[in-house]
């Protein structure tokens, strides 16, 4: 057992906590969420991109876990609890950059936590990291999570959480936490998350009732969905409790093409998964897309999550339902609507013209 983690106590006035990946749309709303929490004193926040946003005991760190020779120990040093939050969704067809920043940045991130003595980790793994499961019914967290192997984003996730299997066994004395939640949303995160998945070509203003006639469904599509202020409260709750180990959070009720249809007033068409899976890689080969078809494949078997541990250990509970967390992205996407970070930056006709030029799924 560490010396230093046998005899670290939190600060006088409370915990200190390292955010990795703090200015995306997790990392900011669990930025926020610490900051309004007595049992917290500070919090540092790493990026690759320091913002002008200055939010409640936070101070700002500029660190790329894409550089390998970046030492994360002095970041970490006299930290009570770092939460883990940075992932590079893109460039999709570069699965070798993704794999540097996601596996080896955050095997680099964990190695850097025990080299520095630190009690506790927070990591956000996904609904993704999950072998592929029922829709029928919801899985605890000991549904295997081996991913789905062809898409990078479940691959990499899964991956991960073997890495920690060992971790833990290696440092028995360190508190992990592996956060599991369904898909993200809230107003601010519509055009990072339209850049991310969606590419230059979506029309946001025209994401609306009675201009969207269908919504396609295929076997499969039913998947679950969490506001992002209260995947913060999860976190913010992780890092105040004693807890350790998996947890699944998600909001009610499952999302599928029905749900989405009475969102926004339109009707359901079935239509065969090979089309749609097919129009899904056209895209993503002629660059109009940045989302692949193997992520497609992965999204349509990912299992239903039970959050009944969330509920009864973190005493959690999310305050918007699925629907609402869906509304509340489509409403700020429809505007172009941002956060006060770089990645969470507003949608506007330069930055659409900017991504076609620098190559859709091609940049990070």
């Amino acid at each position: 057992m560490s010396a230093d983690r046998q005899t670290r106590e939190p600060g006088a006035s409370g915990l200190r906590v390292v955010v990795v990946g703090a200015t995306g749309n997790v990392g900011s709303a669990v930025v926020r969420a610490l900051g309004e929490e007595a049992a917290v004193s500070s919090v540092v926040g790493l990026a690759r991109r320091v913002p002008d946003w200055t939010p409640e005991k936070t101070a700002w760190r500029a660190v790329d876990l894409g550089d390998p020779d970046v030492d994360l120990v002095p970041y970490f040093r006299d930290a009570d609890v770092v939460v883990h939050l940075a992932w590079l969704f893109q460039p999709t067809h570069e699965p070798v950059t993704t794999w540097r920043s996601n596996v080896l940045g955050s095997v680099r991130v964990f190695e850097a936590v025990a080299a520095a003595g630190v009690p506790a980790v927070v990591y956000t793994s996904s609904v993704g990291a999950y072998s592929p499961g029922p829709k029928d019914r919801a899985v605890d967290e000991s549904w295997p999570t081996h991913g789905w192997p062809e898409a990078a984003y479940t691959r990499e996730k899964a991956y991960l959480e073997r890495f920690l299997d060992g971790f833990e066994r290696r440092h028995l004395d360190l508190r992990v936490v592996r956060m599991r939640p369904g898909f993200l949303f809230q107003r601010q995160s519509a055009s990072q998350q339209r850049r991310l998945f969606g590419g230059p070509l979506v029309p946001g203003s025209l994401v609306r009732p009675a201009l969207v006639p269908v919504v396609p469904e295929v076997p499969g599509l039913r998947f679950q969905v969490l506001h992002t202020e209260d995947a913060a409260a999860a976190y913010r709750a992780a890092v105040v409790r004693d807890v350790r180990g998996a947890f699944n959070i998600a909001a009610e009720p499952p999302v599928d093409a029905g749900v989405l249809a009475e969102i926004l007033g339109a009707r359901v068409l079935r239509v065969p998964r090979p089309f749609l899976r097919g129009c899904v890689a056209a895209a993503w080969k002629l660059h109009l897309a940045p989302a692949s078809a193997e992520l497609f494949d992965a999204v349509l078997r990912i299992p239903l999550m039970d959050t009944t541990r969330a509920r009864r250990e973190l005493g959690w509970d999310p305050r918007h339902t699925a629907t609402e967390a869906i509304g509340e992205f489509l409403h700020g996407l429809r505007r172009g609507a941002g956060g006060p970070t770089p990645p969470l930056a507003e949608d506007s006709p330069a930055g659409r013209a900017h991504e076609a030029a620098t190559g859709v799924g091609e940049r990070p």
